[in-house]
């Protein structure tokens, strides 16, 4: 059973292959490069969707993607499946990061989680105060929503070219935020943009959360056995009439935090069945089996499921889920904006405006006021120039801005206009954050006694 194989006896070839993937894998786990492609994704759309090959790309994604048994089939354009089951799974991520910090970290208190609550809040009242304040007329006034959005994939994207210069909780205060954004964002659709929610979808969801319960109740641990669940959840919260990714943060925030309850700690576990497996003298396969599941069971409980999930998920949802998302909902087509009527102009302004000012100064005006009343405290790490850094990057609203843009105006030039807006103000977001960012970087590096 026992063979001595060194390294120095593998094959070249093996050798550089390892070597290669391990290089590879350093790669990848750097921050700045799952920005870089996320941003790079954005760009081929952007250029794609305004290139001669337009009807194209709009084509590739509303072409049907259909999934049944038998008679049942359930189809729905590629964006659909991109928008509304890829990103429940980078969600689902981004859920279990709020939940480790709750259990132990930048949200541990009630004085510390109340911060990106208040927040967001001032994020969303300020935007739009400045959008009614610019679009008087009732047709404009629908979009009021437009600009208090946050878009979480991007935000984050662009946070990430930062790498780890910027503290970790300044990244878990962005996170909590744009969830919270969001969570306002469906519920502001569900209330204004219409005809309400389907009640009955809550009691489908209902069970899926009790499968979860339920699962973990008796000890399951293998995260496999959480996807009928999940889909169930995510199957309840679309019939609902709200956007089923929220599926992924409700599992994330479900996901425990402590390693499932074992007879013995699982570096015991570990250790007693390699004891076993090496004190047999040519086993049988079935010899073999209970050491190695026990083994087997033993390394995956080392790691709470909430950190071991993530870390499995994590290169997925960077280089695959996200740039993709990228790739399906950066490609605004500019062609046909007229700006000529004042309506559309004030439109554009009043959404752009409202994104690269309002943002900021809302959450930056609320978060003070929340501190300075003694509501809620900084984060351990978080200092205002990080509090205005999540200000300015709140403000790439994107897709989910021209998402309820689309709800708000059915006029097609009034909705083109909203859409440059919420591009440009993208856009300028992004670039006054990445410059906030470096800003901070530079003066922490000076003021360093290493520098």
């Amino acid at each position: 059973m026992n063979r001595n194989t060194s390294r120095q006896s593998l094959p070249r070839a093996q050798v550089l292959a390892e070597r290669a993937f391990s290089t590879l894998d350093r790669f990848l786990h750097i921050e700045a490069v799952s920005g870089i492609v996320l941003l790079l994704a954005a760009a081929t759309a952007l250029i794609w969707a305004n290139s001669p090959a337009a009807a194209g790309y709009h084509a590739l994604w509303h072409a049907p993607v259909s999934i049944g048994l038998g008679s049942h089939v359930f189809s729905q354009s590629l964006h659909f499946w991109i928008n509304d089951a890829l990103m429940a799974v980078f969600f689902l991520v981004v859920g279990m990061e709020i939940r480790r910090e709750i259990h132990e970290g930048a949200l541990a208190s009630l004085q510390l989680a109340a911060l990106p609550l208040a927040a967001a809040l001032g994020g969303v009242l300020v935007p739009a105060l400045i959008f009614v304040a610019l679009n008087t007329e009732p047709t404009q006034l629908r979009g009021w929503a437009v600009p208090t959005a946050t878009d979480i994939a991007f935000a984050v994207g662009v946070l990430a070219l930062l790498g780890r210069t910027i503290p970790g909780n300044v990244r878990v205060l962005l996170l909590a935020l744009a969830i919270i954004d969001d969570i306002v964002a469906v519920l502001i659709i569900a209330a204004f943009y219409s005809g309400g929610l389907e009640y009955s979808g809550l009691l489908v969801a209902g069970v899926g959360v009790l499968m979860v319960l339920g699962l973990q109740q008796i000890g399951v641990g293998s995260a496999w056995a959480y996807v009928l669940p999940g889909a169930v959840l995510w199957v309840g919260l679309l019939q609902t009439g709200v956007h089923p990714t929220l599926a992924g943060v409700v599992l994330g925030l479900m996901t425990p935090v402590l390693p499932a309850p074992m007879r013995e700690q699982p570096l015991d576990a570990a250790r007693h069945a390699l004891d076993e497996l090496n004190t047999r003298n040519d086993p049988t396969p079935n010899e073999l089996a209970g050491p190695l599941k026990q083994l087997r069971q033993a390394q995956r409980e080392v790691l709470p499921p909430v950190t071991r999930v993530q870390m499995a998920l994590h290169p997925w949802v960077a280089f695959g889920v996200m740039p993709l998302f990228a790739l399906a909902n950066a490609g605004v087509t500019l062609e046909g904006v007229d700006l000529s009527p004042d309506s559309a102009q004030t439109v554009t302004v009043g959404v752009l405006l409202a994104l690269v000012l309002g943002k900021p100064l809302g959450v930056i005006t609320a978060s003070w006021l929340a501190v300075r009343l003694g509501w809620c405290r900084l984060p351990p790490d978080v200092t205002w120039s990080g509090v205005c850094l999540v200000g300015l990057l709140a403000g790439i609203g994107f897709t989910m801005s021209i998402f309820i843009a689309t709800l708000a105006f059915d006029d097609d030039n009034l909705l083109n206009a909203a859409k440059l807006g919420v591009l440009l103000a993208s856009l300028v977001a992004a670039v006054l954050g990445l410059a906030w960012g470096f800003l901070q970087a530079w003066r922490a590096r000076q003021h360093s006694p290493l520098a």
